[in-house]
């Protein structure tokens, strides 16, 4: 049983900043007014649903990498998190999926907690693959059951212009997994009517898809104009501050992704990503042609970005948690009120890390 323990500072609650003390074991038991400094931040354990590697390994290596990269998220205020394949050959996908499976069914008590897979390809336009390799497919309703027989399939990112994809969408759906736009050259329509379709969001928004043409709009355009929710990375080098501003005003749960590789928490190099090779220097990953390729970002600086961008900390924590545990439905973490999970990561004055809790167990951040 985790002992009750307790933490002073400035906590975020639904109803607003308190000052005071938060005690928990591993749910929150507590909140409590009273002395609680600034320097000290108290708030829900941050949540990216798109994950593909850190630490110098890529989840596409399957065996027990997950819990590498579930490890390595951790440091940086990540309680949870999606595993997020490539567009690769089943094959490939099933060794992916496989040790993510094994990683779910023994959780590291100093890791991250893997959710499930955020299955980003390989069911995805050829002519919009971004960094993803030439291997895309059709999806088909029983290809699909077989992956997520193998591993929980959270998310699963489909180009809707492609062959059956759009009426795919509500057997999708069915199986509790959603469905997001992405990887996509589909016109504004064809994104209007997946959403109708119901897929509920949008994959790295802006990247990966057509446009914002006022003649010809396309799928960012249909995000802007119609969605709920969509994820974004907000590195300031995938999407520019003022284009991120955009979408903070047309998309009300707009949440953070990192999108983070291998050579997320690792010097400049080369590392995988896939069956490709990618290159990070100066913060910046890319193929070899110069394309972005993922990000090192994590979780704590992608807050520190938006807040940067204009939001107040309240709103950028609720991009950073909230808003992904209410896309996936989860009603028991994202907000730290009595009753829900003490994922809680506390920042000093200059938002950066000094305590990290998962289910109210201490992180060794060492």
């Amino acid at each position: 049983m985790t002992e009750l323990r307790t933490l002073q500072g400035r906590i975020l609650t639904p109803a607003g900043w308190r000052r005071g003390r938060i005690g928990f074991d591993r749910h929150v038991r507590s909140i409590e007014d009273g002395d609680g400094s600034d320097d000290r931040i108290v708030l829900p354990g941050f949540i990216d649903l798109h994950v593909h590697g850190a630490a110098g390994v890529d989840l596409m290596q399957g065996f027990d990498v997950a819990r590498t990269i579930a490890r390595a998220h951790v440091r940086y205020g990540t309680t949870a998190l999606l595993g997020t394949t490539m567009t690769a050959a089943e094959d490939d996908i099933v060794r992916a999926l496989q040790g993510l499976a094994a990683a779910m069914a023994a959780p590291d008590p100093d890791a991250a907690q893997i959710l499930g897979v955020h299955l980003e390809g390989p069911f995805i336009s050829p002519h919009r693959l971004g960094a993803q390799p030439p291997l895309t497919v059709e999806a088909t309703l029983e290809s699909v059951q077989r992956l997520h027989a193998l591993a929980p399939i959270r998310v699963l990112t489909l180009a809707p212009e492609i062959g059956r994809h759009t009426e795919l969408i509500p057997a999708l759906c069915a199986l509790g997994i959603r469905v997001q736009i992405g990887h996509s050259a589909g016109t504004y329509e064809e994104g209007l009517a997946a959403l109708r379709a119901g897929a509920s969001g949008f994959t790295h928004l802006f990247n990966g898809m057509t446009g914002v043409d006022h003649y010809r709009p396309g799928i960012a355009a249909a995000a802007l104009a119609h969605a709920e929710y969509a994820e974004l990375i907000p590195d300031l080098q995938h999407v520019h501050p003022g284009a991120i501003r955009l979408a903070l005003r047309a998309i009300p749960r707009l949440y953070a992704v990192t999108d983070a590789t291998a050579a997320t928490g690792m010097p400049d190099g080369e590392y995988a990503l896939g069956s490709q090779r990618v290159h990070k220097c100066l913060g910046c990953v890319r193929l070899a042609s110069g394309s972005l390729a993922g990000s090192a970002l994590t979780m704590d600086q992608a807050l520190r970005n938006l807040v940067e961008v204009g939001l107040d900390l309240a709103d950028a924590s609720h991009r950073v948690s909230a808003f992904p545990a209410q896309y996936l439905g989860l009603d028991d973490r994202g907000r730290l009120e009595p009753g829900a999970r003490a994922d809680l990561v506390v920042l000093d004055a200059q938002l950066r890390v000094v305590e990290v809790y998962v289910g109210g167990r201490g992180v060794d951040l060492g």
